[in-house]
């Protein structure tokens, strides 16, 4: 009885040291990277959220989604969390996501302006060209020499940030494979990015430009949909607007990006 007794008490002491031991891990969905950009001048954060059994040896290649807005305390978590769950459920491949935290995401994701009331309310504006280069020249190599990543890169941008994605569609639509564009400001200087020449984007072919917008105000809602049937007219390119009058501008994102990766990584509408 005695060494029934020290054996019992042997395994419940392991069991419960076994258990504070878990207790006391932390609990990761991504890891931490910097990068020195020249460019900008600074160190970028990324927040990266790598698939489930990812390593270099398991997976040869993965899509890459490059979040903007990616801070953690901003869209990274929850778009993170969208991937892993479509992932499970098989409706999009094993995928990377970068997010880049921001420093200044009004002087990054805005063109310089005209209007001189955003230039005193907004005096740090107009540097999206720097950033799309330092995307461009720094950021992607930076992630393709240091993970597995396939030839898909995808952009999901909110607001301004979707005002940058859709500046990058626009002028250097071969940086990304496929665009999510929710909400965008498509109203900074007078909505001059829907009178652009579209020479860049008519000769580019096989990208999906998903575009998304709430209840949010008429100027909004009517320069989502005439930037979507602009980018129609190239017929080589898939295009999907999606309305959704349920959801405001603070809402948006999470019920919008889920619909557009659907979209975007469904191979029926390749």
């Amino acid at each position: 009885m005695r060494f029934l007794l020290s054996i019992l008490f042997l395994f419940t002491g392991n069991f419960v040291s076994a258990q504070n031991t878990k207790a006391n891990q932390s609990f990761q969905i991504g890891k931490i990277e910097e990068i020195h950009s020249a460019i900008l001048n600074e160190t970028r954060t990324l927040n990266i959220y790598l698939p489930g059994g990812y390593s270099a040896d398991t997976l040869k290649t993965c899509p890459v989604i490059y979040l903007l807005d990616g801070s953690a305390n901003e869209d990274f978590i929850h778009i993170a969390g969208l991937v892993q769950f479509l992932t499970m459920i098989e409706k999009m491949p094993p995928t990377i996501v970068v997010g880049i935290a921001n420093v200044d995401r009004k002087r990054d994701f805005t063109f310089p302006t005209t209007i001189k009331k955003d230039l005193v309310d907004f005096p740090t504006t107009g540097f999206s060209t720097k950033f799309i280069s330092f995307i461009e020249e720094e950021l992607q190599p930076f992630i393709h020499s240091k993970y597995s990543t396939s030839s898909s890169k995808t952009i999901i941008g909110q607001s301004l940030g979707g005002l940058l994605a859709t500046e990058i569609l626009l002028n250097k639509p071969q940086l990304f494979s496929n665009y999510l564009i929710v909400s965008p400001s498509l109203w900074w200087n007078n909505e001059s990015l829907l009178r652009n020449p579209l020479t860049e984007i008519n000769k580019t072919d096989g990208k999906k430009v998903y575009i998304a917008v709430g209840k949010e105000g008429q100027k909004m809602e009517a320069d989502a949909k005439k930037f979507a049937d602009l980018i129609r007219v190239n017929k080589k390119i898939s295009v999907k607007f999606n309305p959704l009058p349920k959801e405001n501008h603070l809402t948006i994102l999470h019920n919008g990006a889920y619909q557009g990766l659907e979209f975007l990584f469904d191979s029926k509408t390749n």
